[in-house]
């Protein structure tokens, strides 16, 4: 699977780590994987290490992600991006919507 999804111990915490492509292809699984934490989660991490391309689609499933985790009181952080990631990351200004590393 191209996602893997995991939640700290104290069940704050859920990271979502995306291998391969981020695209329109895992958006479901994507929504799922955030979904079933429920409503106590109060960080998400999105890691972008094993991740080699996103488009427009992962833009929109990162937004989706931001209104369901309350919007501008979220707290998300994107993190381990290749530079080409970053970049269109950046393009997109989400660096003022998540905290990109």
């Amino acid at each position: 699977m191209a996602l893997s999804s995991t939640i700290s111990s104290d069940g704050a915490i859920v990271t979502l780590a995306v291998a391969g492509r981020f695209d329109f292809n895992i958006h479901q699984d994507f929504r799922k994987a955030y979904e079933k934490h429920g409503n106590g989660v109060k960080k998400y991490v999105i890691d972008l290490k094993d991740t080699e391309y996103m488009d427009s689609s992962a833009l929109g499933m990162l937004l989706l992600l931001r209104d369901y985790a309350g919007g501008d009181s979220s707290d998300i952080s994107i993190l381990n991006g290749k530079s080409e990631l970053k970049k269109i990351l950046a393009i997109a200004n989400f660096n003022k919507l998540f905290n990109i590393g």
